[in-house]
């Protein structure tokens, strides 16, 4: 439990870009959420971060298990989300992530997947956008265990700057012990395209208006396959037109 566990500092790689002020104001953590997801069952979850604060989950998806993680961070001072998650055998897990944020907010999403038997798959889509002085961060572990052959494992982090002053931190990480297995990630932190804006300025549209449609499109790719992607995306709507 994190009350018998000592305030975390910038030499722990999963706290390296944390908000340490904040988080001390928020110490101890509430007990971390632990759900296991028994053979052949499905498990779906949205969150929904808009307040600040630190949300913890575990998953252990035991053998063919499915499930799906969606998130949206927009809240706070500082807002994290935290994931921990093992498969067995032929489970397959989703994480579909994104964060937005402006002023000074510092938003994080971390997640750790662990591999730990043959044929398990998962992917992980994580979009921030990012104005003002905020720190948007994402550090994303997957690890396969010696034996976990047949592993697929996918992970997309990408940012959107708005203002030369936000700063992105993107850490996608691969840690493979086994052989036979297919194992990808990418990451890439850029600005709105250009000429997409001026295209769509072309039509008629306001520059603000035009800059919602594109960062629209670019977040709703975390929320794709959510039952409640509609939701998602209004709230990130709304959280993207205070930001222009």
């Amino acid at each position: 439990m994190s009350e018998l566990l000592p305030l975390p500092t910038r030499r722990d790689e999963a706290w390296r870009y944390a908000d340490l002020d904040a988080l001390a104001r928020l110490w101890p953590l509430p007990e971390r959420e632990r759900v296991t997801v028994q053979a052949g069952e499905t498990f779906v979850r949205s969150v929904v971060q808009d307040a600040g604060g630190v949300v913890q989950l575990s998953l252990v998806l035991e053998r063919g298990a499915t499930a799906a993680v969606h998130v949206l961070n927009t809240g706070g001072d500082y807002g994290r989300v935290e994931l921990d998650v093992t498969l067995h055998e032929g489970a397959d897990f989703t994480l579909g992530a994104a964060q937005v944020g402006g002023g000074e907010q510092t938003l994080e999403v971390v997640a750790v997947v662990r591999h730990v038997e043959p044929n398990a798959t998962s992917r992980q889509i994580v979009r921030s956008v990012l104005a003002g002085k905020a720190v948007g961060t994402c550090l994303g572990r997957v690890e396969v265990a010696k034996g976990a052959v047949g592993t697929d494992a996918e992970q997309s982090v990408r940012a959107m700057l708005l203002d030369r002053t936000a700063q992105a931190n993107a850490k996608p990480e691969l840690e493979i012990f086994a052989d036979d297995v297919k194992c990808a990630h990418g990451c890439a932190i850029g600005e709105l395209d250009a000429m997409g804006l001026f295209y769509l300025q072309s039509r008629g549209l306001a520059p603000a208006h035009a800059k919602r449609l594109m960062l629209q499109a670019f977040v709703a790719e975390a929320f794709t396959g959510s039952a409640d992607a509609e939701t998602l995306q209004d709230k990130a709507l709304t959280a993207l037109g205070a930001l222009l």
